[in-house]
């Protein structure tokens, strides 16, 4: 286990110090971009925005969780399996719907803020949890469903005590892929006015500085390595488990 915790620790240790050195690195930033006449992104908090970032991410990651895993739960089930090519035709014009025209449509109705950016996020990590969930259900073995059954076990236990443990680590892996790109696409959500790691990145777009959107985007990839490798290690765990 120790060879999976101490790279992670580092990764984690890595960005807090980041996160406290950023903003007395203005003569580090001025050396690398000289033609900036304010190199150093000073308008809000680093740890703020991070903060902000990982709310975000974590509300419409969760959300895109429960809806993915209960609406692949629901159409592999007898009762549902007629919705299943419509549910995942929606799931993948969600993804394929670039999350900017989400936010030009959602923002007239909800105004201006996080909630929009939650609907989009939403809409973008739907379709991996979906495909995660039917995938991993499609693989639990016949024989080891039919052996659950001939003992007795009811439609749901069978679902909660054999299904979903055993089709958990494909599940994860579904989970892990939408979280990632919920990472690097909240960034967007501040042309919304939602304050996220990607403020600094959109005001030096505009502004023409590169190096506030290398103060950003360092801490969003950061931020990304270090969830996927925390899931790379539950997913080790879980698979080791299934086993």
């Amino acid at each position: 286990m120790r060879c999976y915790l101490d790279p992670l620790l580092w990764l984690i240790a890595t960005y807090v110090a980041l996160l406290f050195l950023l903003p007395h690195s203005g003569a580090l930033f001025g050396w690398l971009f000289p033609e900036q006449p304010r190199p150093l992104y000073q308008q809000e908090s680093f740890v703020t925005l991070t903060l902000a970032h990982l709310l975000l991410v974590g509300v419409s990651s969760l959300a895109a969780t429960l809806l993915g895993v209960g609406l692949g739960v629901a159409v592999t089930r007898p009762a549902g399996a007629e919705f299943r090519q419509l549910v995942e035709t929606i799931a993948a014009a969600g993804q394929t719907f670039p999350p900017v025209a989400v936010l030009a449509i959602a923002v007239p109705v909800m105004g201006f803020g996080r909630e929009p950016a939650i609907i989009a996020l939403i809409l973008y990590g739907l379709l991996p949890v979906l495909q995660g969930t039917l995938a991993g259900l499609a693989s639990v073995p016949q024989g080891v469903k039919e052996v659950a059954k001939g003992v007795g076990m009811s439609d749901a236990q069978r679902l909660f005590k054999v299904e979903l443990p055993l089709a958990a680590p494909v599940i994860l892996a579904g989970i892990r892929t939408s979280t990632i790109v919920n990472i690097g696409t909240a960034a967007i959500a501040s042309t919304v006015g939602a304050n996220t790691l990607g403020t600094p990145i959109i005001m030096g777009l505009s502004g023409f500085n590169t190096a506030y959107v290398v103060q950003g985007a360092i801490l969003v990839g950061l931020a990304a390595i270090i969830v996927d490798r925390a899931f790379d290690r539950l997913e080790r765990v879980m698979t080791r488990n299934a086993g």
